[in-house]
């Protein structure tokens, strides 16, 4: 099973449960139930200038990641200010809320876990606790803070394999050289792990996957769900035997078993934000159809 939502089919409105508690918000839920998805909710966001969603929390959990403007994030009571390339968690039950002081739109993509239940369930799962979103001058996002721990920006270059053959300065404005934070590379693709355990995720993780020209995913499948937003670029996919091509704001989700995979063909890189719900299991998270066709070769042979 799987869904591909198209860039111009994605239309924000207000949700009636978002209504009487937000101001200049918009919302799009992209992924979700309605699609067949159980464990991944995708949302698109946007919020106005001088835009406020009021404090609220969620029976699941969330993830989130800026792509235009500088939202301001309250979480658990402290304001944060966010730019491009912000990222983070709100953990279950958390309260949080949005504002937008500046003068250009926000928007952001929520990434949730399980999905949301649709809103003519008769069992609510977000919960809005009447307090508005400060107004309080916000902090300066620091990420090298253990006070901010639940957050992560994705800086210029990281995703460079040559900037990463150097050592970084003691006081160089990015996290520490971990095993955690590296930049996984394969096959022509670079991974950037953005929200995981590390961060106190424990139902879903979200990172950015960039395809340099040539660059493939053969085709697989998972014991998860998986979704990619495209940032930029175009690339072919596929799912359960149908090919397509993926441009930039298009959304791809497959659920479990589908079995998929990604060819860049177009000359220039490509980048994908991605997330899988629940998280990777310890072993036997990804199954290779080309390792299944050699044993079947081989039996064969030996036939």
């Amino acid at each position: 099973m799987y869904h591909v939502r198209r860039a111009g089919e994605i239309a924000l409105d207000t949700p009636s449960a978002y209504a009487a508690h937000s101001d200049g918000h918009r919302r799009a839920v992209v992924v979700g139930p309605a699609v067949g998805a159980v464990h991944t909710g995708i949302t698109q966001c946007a919020l106005d200038r001088g835009g406020t969603v009021g404090e609220h929390l969620h029976s699941y959990e969330k993830s989130f990641y800026v792509l235009e403007g500088r939202p301001r994030l309250t979480v658990d009571g402290r304001t944060w200010q966010l730019s491009p390339d912000d990222c983070g968690l709100v953990p279950l039950g958390v309260a949080h809320a949005w504002r937008n002081a500046d003068g250009e739109p926000c928007r952001w993509i929520e990434a949730s876990a399980p999905a949301p239940r649709p809103p003519e369930h008769p069992s609510p799962d977000t919960f809005f606790t009447g307090a508005p979103a400060p107004d309080a001058e916000p902090e300066a996002l620091d990420i090298r803070d253990p006070r901010a721990r639940t957050f992560f920006r994705l800086e210029p270059g990281q995703m460079e394999l040559d900037n990463l053959r150097i050592g970084a300065p003691v006081d160089a404005p990015t996290v520490s050289a971990s095993m955690a934070t590296a930049l996984l590379a394969y096959s022509g693709i670079a991974l950037k792990m953005l929200v995981d355990p590390r961060l106190g995720a424990v139902l879903h993780q979200l990172f950015m996957v960039e395809y340099e020209p040539g660059g493939a995913a053969q085709l697989h499948d998972h014991p998860l769900e998986e979704s990619y937003t495209i940032i930029s670029g175009d690339v072919d996919a596929e799912a359960d035997g149908e090919r397509f091509t993926l441009h930039a704001g298009d959304v791809f989700w497959t659920g479990v078993g589908c079995v998929h995979g990604f060819w860049n063909t177009s000359g220039g890189r490509v980048r994908f934000l991605e997330t899988q719900s629940p998280q990777l299991p310890a072993n036997h998270s990804y199954r290779f159809n080309r390792d299944w066709d050699y044993l079947t070769e081989r039996l064969r042979g030996g036939a």
